[in-house]
Parts: structure tokens; C-alpha cells; sequence
């Protein structure tokens, strides 16, 4: 048994896990699992730059973090940085910022890793199961990318193709520095083809089409399930490994279309940081869904944080 801590830092979130894996039984149980929205992205799909308020966040958070991981005793530290700071010019400054609160370097991975780490995570609890067809087809839709991983037990084709919630809303729905609440049918269809796009370059590497099973990872999916679950808060565990249909994703996806921003903060499982975005990962959701004929999503809460931590089991 090993104690490993897992730091994944997003555009829209960061993450932390800390948790005791062992390879031998292919188990990790969680001591300590938490997620802050620090929106490292902020403007960078615009400017190519980390903005010095986003990253002063992000650190914030770090430092929090540091102090969890120390009074747990985690042998081992892997922080893996993702979309919005893949981009960023100014990428430095964030990386000796991690650095010095710390003690490790934030891993600038590229999308097929994204993508690695997310299929191990979703994955190593679904192999064993009977009643779900293969290949999987493990969609992780962040702020700033959408990672595509089809396998079996292993990796047979991944792409990283950058549409994400965060993006998406920040390219489509901010004019004058404020977002359209609700958006405009215009808005909705530049969205709808930017995903489509998106979706036919993902398609030139992973056969979307030879999908058996549908995995959603991440927080738009997540929150979509605990919606369309009914939950008066949110709960990982009833939303881990729920299956929501088609039908319900579109009646959810168009509900937040339409909703306003006092609506959505209103329902009991959204998170404030998520109130801005979701109707635009709700989007990229259903974009896929109907893209690869699936009838239902399976949502699951371990992705590439638990990808991480079981990189570093041995």
C-alpha cells in the first residue's frame, strides 16, 4: 500500500486526492478528495495569457493543499496541469509558483497523456463489469479541451480536440464583458458547430462510431446526472455510476439553454463556479451524444485525478 497525492489542475477547477493505492489488489481508497473553482483559464482562449488574478487563486488553492497533503503523510506528489496552462504564454510564472508552495513541478502534459490518465481512472472499476458492452469510449469534457479515449482494457486511439465549457462561454456567449442569460438561438448554433467541428477532428484519430459504452467524466457531466437524478445536493456517490439517457440530457441541456443566471444558481446540486459554464458543457454533452448514437452516458466521479494517483502505485 501506498499513500499518493494527485493534484490535477484544469481551466475551470483543481483538484486534489489523496489516497492509499494498492496495485496488488487494484484498490485506492480516498482519504481526502476536494475540488476548488479557481478558473485558471480566465481569458485565455483571448489573450494566450494567465491572468495574474486567476493564477493568484490558484495558488491560494495550492497552498491549502499543501497543507492537507503534509498532515496526511502522502509518500509520493504528481501535479498534472492540463488545457489552460498548455496555452498560455506566460505558463512560467505558474509553473514556479507551484513550485515554491509545493516542492514539485505541475507536469504541462499533452492531450494523448490527458486522455491516458482519464481512460485509467474511468476505467479500472468497469473492466470487471458484465452488463456494460466494450469498447468504452471515455469522454472528459473540461473548461478548455474535451479529451476522446476508445479502449477496452487498454488505450486504442485518444485526441484531445480544445472545446470545453469554460471556452465555449467565453468565445460564444460574452459580449461586452458580460454573458448572454439566456443565450441568443445564434449563440447556441456558433457553439453547436463549433463542437461539430471539433468533433470531426476527434473523429480523424478515435472511431467515435465503434463505441459500445459511453463514459462522461468531469464536472458538466457530473452536474448534469445530479440533475437529472433529482438530488437536493450533491451526492458522488449516488451519481457515480449513474446512467442517464439521451432524452433526459437534451431536456436538461435545453433547460439551461433557456434558463437565466438566478435560475441556474438556484438548483440545489450547481455549483457557483459552474453556473456561468454548464449550459455550455450541457451542449458539448449532448453534441457528442448525438454525434455517436449513444442512448445513454455513463457518468462516472473517478477520471483523471484517479488516473494520476494510480500512476504513481507502481
Amino acid at each position: 500500500m501506498k499513500r499518493v497525492a494527485a493534484i490535477d489542475c484544469g481551466t475551470n477547477s483543481i483538484r486534489l486526492l489523496v489516497a492509499d493505492a494498492d496495485p496488488a489488489t487494484g484498490e485506492l481508497k480516498d482519504l481526502d478528495r476536494r475540488m476548488q473553482i479557481v478558473r485558471l483559464g480566465q481569458g485565455v482562449d483571448r489573450t494566450g495569457r494567465l491572468a495574474p488574478e486567476a493564477l493568484e487563486r490558484t495558488f491560494a488553492a495550492c497552498r491549502e493543499y499543501a497543507a492537507v497533503i503534509k498532515g496526511l503523510g502522502a509518500e509520493q506528489v504528481r501535479f498534472v496541469a492540463t488545457s489552460a496552462s498548455r496555452d498560455a504564454e506566460n505558463r512560467e510564472d505558474f509553473v514556479r509558483g507551484v513550485v515554491d508552495i509545493l516542492g514539485v513541478e505541475p507536469e504541462v502534459i499533452t492531450g494523448d497523456q490527458e486522455a491516458e490518465f482519464s481512460f485509467n481512472g474511468a476505467t479500472k472499476e468497469l473492466t470487471a463489469r458484465t452488463d456494460l458492452e466494450r469498447p468504452f469510449l471515455v469522454v472528459d469534457i473540461g473548461g478548455g479541451s474535451t479529451e476522446f479515449v476508445l479502449g477496452s482494457e487498454s488505450v486504442r486511439a485518444a485526441r484531445s480536440v480544445d472545446v470545453g465549457c469554460v471556452r465555449m462561454t467565453e468565445r460564444h456567449l460574452v459580449h461586452g464583458g458580460d454573458i448572454s442569460d439566456p443565450p441568443a438561438p445564434g449563440q447556441i448554433a456558433a457553439i453547436k458547430a463549433d463542437v461539430a467541428a471539433a468533433l470531426d477532428r476527434a473523429e480523424e484519430t478515435v472511431p467515435l462510431g465503434e463505441a459500445a459504452t459511453l463514459v462522461g467524466l468531469a464536472g458538466s457531466v457530473t452536474t448534469v446526472a445530479a440533475i437529472a437524478l433529482g438530488l437536493s445536493r450533491y451526492d458522488s456517490e449516488a451519481i457515480h455510476h449513474s446512467r442517464i439517457s439521451l432524452a433526459k440530457v437534451r431536456e436538461i441541456t435545453g433547460m439551461l439553454l433557456s434558463s437565466t443566471h438566478a435560475e441556474r444558481a438556484a438548483i440545489p446540486v450547481m455549483h457557483p463556479g459552474r453556473v456561468d459554464v454548464i449550459a455550455a458543457g450541457a451542449l458539448v454533452l449532448l453534441s457528442i451524444m448525438e454525434r455517436t448514437g449513444a442512448g445513454e452516458v455513463v457518468v462516472s466521479e473517478h477520471d483523471i485525478l484517479d488516473g494520476i494517483a494510480w500512476s504513481l502505485a507502481g
